[in-house]
């Protein structure tokens, strides 16, 4: 059967962007609407600055966020947005409280007077927070038996040290510590609108739609607090860290190599070979270890982004028979990415990925509300679309290998395999020197 060949890039790289509107409002929060009509529902995302807040109880706070307010019950609050079509959940990363909701069209105004009230008036009932606590310490003690969370909290601490980043899952004992008091405490200190960003999309006039936010958040006031987490360090490469985890029949791989923010002129190129090395299905070490050696079912890079700075994070469990051979795959073919310029054809096609994700994630309304206020976050606006999609289509085969000499050589990289010590340490130790961690 013949393979038929991958259709032409699109000529025009530029792309189409929505009508858009923006405001800075009085109270330090901005306000970005955006006109996507496809369907009669608005997406809504809300972003805080929260870095270097306690992290139990900012974890806590973004689980019981929607407990009650001096006028409505979390029971009031989800059956008032169930009437118009939408819902409210909150998250946190290591610099951003997120909100995230939805209603239909024509319940914009309420969603935003719900939202008002959570932000300005919460209250956290006694009742409602420790059912949220029992809740939260029973899924990080349930994480932390997990190999892919202790993998990656090893990683972590490795590539942090002492940097706010190192820790980003409090541990149980601590979260059931918490009390309503703290809770109410720290929202008063941390849940301003100074600096956050509020994204709406869908189908509404981008202009009426601020007007509408800034009619219901006009009593969300007050100055922010510092959050500013500092730059994160240099990576230091040094020994393979083995973590044991006796009796394991899988090993948890994880790599940190350097990158760059998505400003940066080498960034549209690092994507790309990062797409040529193991960013996505067809590439050259999802092929070695997955297809061609059955080593693992799915290894993945990619490249990670924090306010304080970015990483990219290579990750594969492998069974434990194969965890040697596996990281011998891997450096190579990193090596091989890091001194051979990749293929005309491998790089077209990586670079029809790159370009048809990028267009892809913008296609709905959840995922430019998403793209848009991640960008936001980082100081960005859709304009950076249009740039970073052009940049991805002009970048050539010698700048591609010029950013995979520079942060993709194995040498750069930060390695931590969780396994099984006692039967992985010296087929790891006749790859790469080995500093075991019980």
């Amino acid at each position: 059967m013949s393979v038929r060949p991958l259709p032409d890039l699109i000529p025009d790289t530029k792309l189409k962007l929505p009508k858009q509107a923006e405001r800075t409002l009085s109270s330090g929060l901005t306000v970005i609407a955006i006109r996507r009509p496809a369907v009669p529902l608005i997406e809504m995302r809300l972003r805080v600055p929260f870095g270097r807040a306690p992290l139990a109880r900012a974890t806590l706070l973004s689980q019981a966020l929607f407990t009650g307010t001096a006028t409505m019950s979390s029971i009031d609050i989800a059956a008032e947005l169930q009437s118009v079509g939408g819902g409210l959940s909150a998250g946190l990363d290591p610099d951003r409280l997120l909100v995230t909701g939805n209603s239909l069209a024509g319940g914009l105004d309420r969603m935003l007077e719900i939202l008002a009230g959570v932000l300005s008036d919460p209250t956290y009932p006694a009742e409602e927070v420790a059912t949220e606590r029992d809740r939260l310490a029973d899924h990080i003690q349930v994480a932390q038996t997990q190999p892919a969370h202790l993998a990656r909290t090893a990683l972590l601490q490795r590539v942090y040290g002492r940097h706010p980043y190192a820790v980003q899952t409090p541990e149980a004992e601590q979260v059931k510590g918490v009390r309503p008091a703290q809770l109410r405490a720290l929202h008063a200190d941390r849940v301003r609108p100074q600096g956050a960003v509020l994204v709406l999309v869908g189908d509404l006039n981008p202009e009426k739609a601020i007007d509408s936010a800034e009619k219901a958040l006009s009593g969300w006031i007050g100055p922010s607090r510092d959050g500013n987490v500092p730059p994160t360090p240099e990576l230091e490469p040094g020994p393979l860290l083995l973590v044991d985890r006796p009796g394991a029949v899988q090993s948890s791989l994880r790599m940190a190599l350097p990158a760059v923010t998505r400003t940066d002129p080498d960034y549209a190129a690092l994507q790309l070979a990062n797409m040529v090395f193991g960013g996505y299905f067809s590439s050259r070490w999802v092929e070695n270890i997955r297809e061609d050696k059955g080593y693992t079912y799915g290894p993945h890079s990619s490249i990670e982004h924090f306010v304080a700075g970015s990483s990219l994070v290579v990750a594969a469990e492998v069974a434990t028979e194969v965890t040697g051979p596996a990281m011998l795959e891997t450096l190579y073919e990193l090596g091989r990415i890091a001194s051979l310029p990749p293929g005309e054809e491998e790089l077209e096609q990586a670079r029809r990925y790159a370009l048809g994700t990028l267009r892809l994630g913008m296609s709905t309304q959840a995922g430019l509300a998403g793209l848009a206020s991640i960008y936001a976050s980082f100081g960005l606006r859709l304009d950076y679309l249009r740039e970073h999609s052009a940049a991805l289509a002009s970048a050539t085969r010698e700048q591609v290998a010029e950013a995979a000499a520079r942060y993709l050589a194995p040498s750069a990289a930060v390695t931590v395999v969780l396994g099984d010590a006692d039967k992985v340490e010296a087929p790891l130790a006749a790859l790469t020197a080995v500093e075991r961690s019980e």
